[in-house]
């Protein structure tokens, strides 16, 4: 009989088109996630003249959708460990496309603000568990390249409201921006059907047949013998909140909450203000849309360079870099420039604070043990969404401040200088990837000349 570690065995696959048919299945999943969550940004303008809304009312009507994604996302990865990701990621993938759908038929911000807030219980959860899933699945080689390529839908998601808003909105009306959720509610059955269940979980179940099966098509060199006994990191007792904070790892876990909260302040906050920022600053509305297009753009270049830059640089080190640049770009963003340069500087934006955030997601997959995962990047993300409750709401306070137009952008670039200093405390002696125990080839496993027996 062979122990069989199966994060060795995926951590040493090569890409091939089991890991491409995951990361299409995560990347569409998170088109959905970030269109849904970025819509409101670009039907604020419209909401606050039909039904007369204040800057102020509008942030908090806004946080309402990210207190929703906050608590599912909180939840999520705890549900994800113990129920499967599989069924929390599909659950809630209906529940946030038809809430979002039934938003567009609000009568008011009452209504509104409700289907809002349990559509944001569904949004939550996605980017946690479909980080883990991807990470779970990916070589360790490229896993951080493939989490920011996965992770890219979300900002791709955000380019398709910005660019739809531009042409939907002024001829059909604001309701179509949210009529157009019923759309992915088609694709459930092909997810129930496709989408993989977590290894770590079917291991636990003692699903071996469907591990062996899956093994097999992540890492063809892998040949499955019957009495093979699947190994996989689990605790013996204890709530795995809890565990965040055992093994030295407490700074590192707070040092990450603290990140989350202020990275998300300044994603959420430009995501649902920047429009209306750019119309305070003596743009059309159409510009003020392309400009929420450009932050997107930079943030899928951000997902996929900064991934590829942590592969080969390090982590700790880009994430710190793209923070300081972040801000240096909104704090130039307020002074006007050509309008190209103040194109490109949102974009910086955009790679810097969605891109970032990414890195980051991705790092944080790399430091925490496999049982424990999914609950690690859920907690973070969920503290994050007090940044991103915030955001909306901070957003909408200095514009009824009346602030000048560079005040504005100075307050939102403040958070990355903190999140900057934040990630300098982890401490990644105690992280995952530091742990020896792990670290042992799966070559040798391959190569054993007789099997281990028990």
């Amino acid at each position: 009989m062979r122990n069989i570690n199966i994060a060795q065995i995926i951590g040493e696959s090569k890409l091939n088109s089991f890991h491409f048919k995951i990361i299409a299945m995560g990347v569409f999943i998170l088109v959905c996630d970030g269109f849904d969550m970025m819509v409101y940004g670009t039907v604020i303008p419209s909401l606050i003249e039909e039904w007369g809304l204040t800057s102020s009312t509008a942030g908090y009507v806004g946080s309402l959708t990210l207190l929703g994604s906050l608590i599912g996302c909180l939840v999520s990865g705890t549900l994800g460990d113990k129920l499967g990701r599989k069924k929390v990621i599909i659950f809630g993938f209906i529940i946030f496309n038809l809430f979002t759908l039934l938003a567009g038929f609000a009568q008011g911000p009452l209504d509104f603000s409700i289907y809002r807030f349990v559509a944001g219980l569904g949004l939550g959860g996605m980017p946690p568990l479909i980080t883990a899933l991807t990470f779970e699945y990916s070589p360790k080689k490229s896993s951080s390249m493939l989490i920011g390529m996965v992770s890219t839908g979300f900002a791709v998601g955000g380019m398709l409201v910005a660019l739809l808003g531009i042409f939907v909105i002024p001829n059909i009306g604001w309701q179509w921006m949210f009529y157009l959720a019923a759309i992915p509610l088609l694709t459930v059955p092909f997810l129930i059907k496709h989408l993989p269940e977590s290894l770590a979980f079917l291991v636990v179940k003692g699903e071996d047949e469907k591990v062996r099966k899956i093994l097999e098509r992540a890492n063809p060199t892998y040949e499955p013998i019957k009495d093979d006994k699947f190994q996989v990191n689990l605790p013996t007792s204890g709530m795995t909140v809890k565990k965040l904070f055992e093994e030295k790892r407490s700074i590192s876990t707070l040092a990450f909450w603290v990140t989350s909260f202020m990275v998300l302040l300044v994603v959420y906050g430009l995501g649902t203000w920047l429009p209306k920022l750019m119309v305070e600053a003596g743009f059309p509305l159409k510009s003020s849309l392309i400009f929420l297009f450009a932050l997107n753009i930079g943030a899928v270049t951000g997902q996929v360079g900064g991934g590829w830059l942590a592969d080969r640089l390090g982590s700790k080190r880009v994430i710190v870099i793209m923070f300081l640049i972040g801000s240096l770009s909104l704090i130039f963003l307020g002074f006007r420039s050509p309008e190209i340069i103040m194109y490109l500087l949102v974009a910086i934006a955009g790679a810097c604070s969605t891109g970032t955030s990414t890195v980051n997601n991705a790092y944080l997959s790399l430091f925490y043990p496999t049982f424990i995962r999914s609950t690690g990047i859920g907690w973070s993300l969920g503290i994050g969404r007090f940044g991103a409750v915030i955001g909306p709401i901070f957003g909408g306070f200095l514009l009824d401040l009346s602030l000048p137009t560079h005040v504005n952008f100075i307050g939102f670039a403040f958070p990355g200088v903190l999140a900057a200093i934040a990630i300098c405390f982890i401490q990644e002696k105690y992280s995952n990837f530091k742990n020896p125990i792990l670290a042992r080839s799966f070559e040798s496993l391959k190569h054993e000349a007789k099997p281990k027996l028990e």
